[in-house]
């Protein structure tokens, strides 16, 4: 079917867009229809139209702009627009092009009868499968604008989830970064300078064990960088590489979630994303087993995400969902119970969603006490290189103060 770009007046505000029609005239029906008032509408000429449709599919949208964007939705369906008049309006408000051309295809797809939900599926990302089962939740219930709001809340809390574990990072990373390139630094520069002095009065062969191991350290790394360098890059593919392959992956997130510190964090990060999303879609009035599998995804971590896969199975046989959840041995032994409370008193939702909130406090609190604790371990972590440095340096020069002595 042609496609038309248009320019045309609603409300005395100007807003452009494409709109696919069998010709001209009828493009002009459907914006007049739409309560807008036609400037100029002209063909897209097939070479445009196909650039348009690769400018749609370069379309990238943020987690922070897509809550903002579920946010700004909500409140035009919540103050009474219309879906496809609150979807023109959110499209007015800055977006990106690519963006704008993304929210032309929804509103085309949903004024030719498709939900919206559906219409968000056919786009794809950045339409998560959590947010679409939110949307087909509230359509189906009469409840869109209230779903809205939630779908909203939970964006929000996430984006503000992933900052502070982006930010208890930071600090770490810096420290780290800034440790490892001194030690190069001093291994490679400067311990073979101060040695020199002493060259000629130890020899190699009379020079203590931990002398020898960091100018044989200095020594092959100027030599053999570009090995050092193709074995870091090779271990950074290995690690993506077992990243994507069910079976590794499945091992290498056991072992992190049963890591001291940092296995604590990662599990008080997924509690607390999975409490508030599986309450919302519990609340929004997606079935037990299907707000289980949807926020599955939400959890990051294959042990994790085996155990709800477990649950599943369990719940289909007619099993409890606390049951299988305690006998993992994975989650908190309060939001087991929260969940066994819930399932008894038929009020999962109500529950899940107030303890939400707790368990964010507590995942807050988990961060930055991981934040206090990492820098140290560190400093623990590099406390025998820098001894052998050290070591390396003071014993030849003890020995040259006691060859001269004598």
């Amino acid at each position: 079917m042609p496609t038309f770009k248009y320019e045309a007046v609603s409300g005395g505000d100007g807003g452009t867009g494409v709109i696919e029609a069998t010709d001209r005239a009828a493009a002009v029906r459907q914006l007049t229809a739409q309560g807008l008032l036609p400037r100029k509408v002209e063909a897209v000429r097939a070479g445009s139209a196909a650039s348009a449709a690769a400018h749609f599919r370069r379309a990238s949208m943020s987690k922070t702009e897509l809550a903002a964007l579920v946010r700004e939705l909500a409140t035009g369906v919540n103050a009474g627009l219309p879906i496809v008049a609150a979807l023109r309006t959110v499209a007015r408000q800055g977006r990106k092009p690519a963006q704008k051309v993304m929210l032309e295809r929804i509103i085309t797809d949903v004024e030719r009868g498709k939900s919206m939900a559906e219409a968000m599926r056919g786009i794809g990302r950045p339409f998560s499968e959590l947010l679409i089962n939110l949307v087909h939740a509230g359509e189906i219930a009469g409840r869109l604008g209230e779903v809205l709001t939630q779908a909203a809340v939970l964006l929000e809390r996430d984006v503000k989830l992933r900052r502070s574990m982006a930010s208890a990072l930071v600090y770490p990373a810096m420290l780290a970064a800034v440790v490892v390139i001194a030690v190069v630094i001093v291994v490679t520069v400067i311990v073979p300078q101060v040695l020199s002095a002493v060259a000629g009065v130890v020899t190699e062969a009379t020079l203590p064990l931990p002398t020898r191991i960091v100018l044989g350290v200095a020594d092959f790394t100027r030599g053999w960088w570009w090995l050092v360098l193709l074995a870091i890059a090779g271990g950074m593919f290995l690690w993506a590489r077992m990243r994507r392959t069910p079976g590794p992956r499945l091992a290498i997130d056991r072992a992190l979630i049963k890591t001291p510190v940092l296995g604590n964090v990662l599990r008080d990060v997924a509690v607390a994303r999975f409490t508030r999303t599986f309450g919302t879609l519990a609340g929004a009035g997606l079935p037990v087993l299907t707000a289980l599998r949807v926020t599955r995804g939400t959890l990051g971590n294959a042990a994790l995400e085996q155990v709800i896969d477990d649950t599943c199975d369990a719940v289909s046989h007619g099993k409890t969902l606390a049951d299988p959840l305690e006998d993992s041995g994975m989650f908190p032994p309060m939001f087991v119970q929260i969940v066994a409370m819930g399932e008894r008193s038929g009020k999962l939702d109500e529950m899940l969603m107030d303890a939400a909130a707790a368990f964010e406090d507590k995942t807050e609190q988990t961060i930055k006490l991981f934040n206090q604790v990492l820098p140290p371990l560190l400093i623990m972590a590099m406390a025998p290189i820098v001894v052998l440095i050290i070591a390396a340096v003071i014993l030849p020069l003890i020995e040259l103060q006691q060859s001269l002595g004598t």
